[in-house]
């Protein structure tokens, strides 16, 4: 890290090790025509997204002690296209699954939608009105499998019905994981998906609510999507549509979850507001040093 004080959000050496083989391969690919392998760490590229991700700055507000926002925002770019962003996620995926004794492929998933209001650099073509929640913004779906990890997202308008966020969602899942039978999903879906799920040679079956409960309570098979969701929350840049391509949106979900899971399988937390703050921290008054 060429010196600096760490940040909460880096890589430790044992997550950088999970991850640095495909950063390895993809560098030995993409030489620039003198063969030069440029001037930046990728690790610190690396640790760099995270930061944003977690945090939520704008890529120019990133730290000084970084390398800069725009070489960082090139190799955003660059894995974000490429689909670097997703195979590193799909690599831990595999093995946060076997680490919990599954097989590295899921046999099911729980499927879900959620608003978010769009920031003003969001094009307006790419938003729209969920009539629903009365908010303006865009929707981010995804499938999960029965631990909660990802395992296929789009990010669309928000106007855009939760029926065609299924079948899109279906068919990513059954073009990248044949090994799916059975799907579950809330009363936002209708027959349509069920019906789409079918021709996939995948179940897919409603859970509603039960009428009869009152407060709150956790929904059979449903929960899973809705804690990934809460997770994903915690990094910052995801509490809005920050992005400005649907696209971008994704690959942060995709990175956003990289952490979580590189944590998970290295045995490494990042402090939350609710942690006791370290020994000798101190902070502005008023304010928490985790806030």
């Amino acid at each position: 890290m060429g010196g600096r004080q760490p940040y909460p959000s880096d890589l430790s050496d044992e997550a950088w090790e999970l991850i640095r083989p495909v950063i390895t391969s993809w560098k030995g690919q993409h030489r620039s025509v003198s063969g030069h392998e440029g001037r930046y760490d990728m690790r610190e590229i690396l640790n760099a997204i995270l930061y944003q991700a977690r945090v939520g700055c704008q890529w120019r507000y990133l730290p000084h002690d970084f390398p800069p926002y725009t070489a960082v925002y090139y190799y955003f770019g660059k894995w974000r296209d490429d689909g670097t962003d997703q195979a590193i996620h799909d690599l831990l995926r595999w093995q946060a699954r076997e680490s919990r004794g599954r097989h590295e492929d899921p046999s099911a998933i729980v499927m879900d939608a959620q608003t978010v209001h769009a920031s003003v650099n969001a094009p307006k073509e790419t938003t729209g009105l969920d009539p629903g929640k009365r908010s303006r913004g865009r929707k981010r779906g995804i499938d999960t499998d029965v631990l909660g990890l990802l395992i296929a997202v789009i990010v669309v308008a928000a106007s855009v019905h939760d029926n065609a966020i299924g079948i899109t969602l279906l068919d990513k899942v059954a073009a990248a994981n044949p090994s799916v039978t059975k799907g579950w999903v809330d009363a936002g879906f209708k027959n349509a998906v069920v019906e789409h799920g079918r021709s996939l040679g995948i179940d897919v079956e409603v859970v509603s609510r039960d009428p009869q409960t009152k407060g709150f309570a956790p929904i059979p098979k449903r929960w899973v999507v809705e804690q990934t969701f809460g997770t994903l929350m915690l990094h910052r840049r995801l509490a809005r549509g920050y992005e400005a391509l649907p696209a971008s949106a994704v690959s942060m979900i995709y990175w956003s979850m990289t952490d979580v899971m590189a944590r998970r399988l290295t045995g490494m937390t990042t402090p939350t507001w609710r942690d006791p703050p370290p020994v000798g921290a101190r902070a502005p008054t008023g304010e928490s040093v985790h806030a």
